[in-house]
C-alpha cells in the first residue's frame, strides 16, 4: 500500500469524521520544519471538519485546543528519520514511534501520542517524512519542499 492507501484506510469515511493535523517541527532546523510546511500549505482550503494546528516544536502546549475540537483522529506531522528517500512520507503507527528517528522535541511523541489516544480518541498516528537535512539554518531542501508539497495534495484529496 501506498501513503494515499494507507491514509484512507487510516481516516475510514468522512461521515461523522472530525480529524485534527497537527505539524510538528523546528523552522531553524532545515527540514525539520516539515510538518510546519505541510500545514501551511493545507492552510486556508477547505477541509471541512479539520483542524490545522501548527506547533512548532511543543505539541502538547495544543492539548487544550485539540479536546476542544473533539477529534475522531490525529495525525502529528513530522520530521522522521526512516531510512526512506529525502521527502517520502510514512505512515507511522505511534506504538513504532520509538523505532523512528525524530526530531527534538520538548516532550517525546511517544508520550504525547500515548496522551491523546488514552484521553481523546484511539485514533492517532504519525505522518513520518524522510527528512535529509535538520542542521541549523532555514528552509527545506528542495527533495523536502517537493515532498511536503505532494504529502499536502494527498491529505487534501483525502479528506474532501
Amino acid at each position: 500500500m501506498g501513503l494515499t492507501d494507507d491514509l484512507r484506510a487510516f481516516f475510514g469515511g468522512a461521515e461523522g469524521r472530525r480529524v485534527v493535523l497537527v505539524g510538528i517541527g523546528s523552522p531553524i532546523r532545515g527540514d525539520d520544519a516539515v510538518g510546519l510546511r505541510v500545514i501551511e500549505l493545507l492552510d486556508g482550503r477547505m477541509l471541512g471538519d479539520v483542524l490545522l494546528l501548527s506547533t512548532e516544536i511543543v505539541p502538547e502546549s495544543y492539548t487544550g485546543k485539540i479536546r476542544e475540537f473533539e477529534p475522531t483522529h490525529v495525525l502529528m506531522i513530522d520530521a522522521a528519520h526512516f531510512n526512506g528517500e529525502p521527502g517520502e512520507g510514512r505512515m507511522i503507527p505511534t506504538q513504532q514511534i520509538g523505532g523512528v528517528t525524530l526530531s527534538t522535541h520538548s516532550l517525546p511523541l511517544t508520550i504525547f501520542a500515548d496522551y491523546l489516544r488514552k484521553t481523546l480518541c484511539s485514533n492517532v498516528a504519525l505522518l513520518g517524512v524522510q527528512s535529509q537535512n535538520i542542521g541549523f539554518g532555514t528552509g527545506l531542501t528542495p527533495e523536502v519542499e517537493e515532498g511536503s508539497q505532494k504529502i499536502a495534495k494527498v491529505l487534501y484529496e483525502v479528506l474532501c
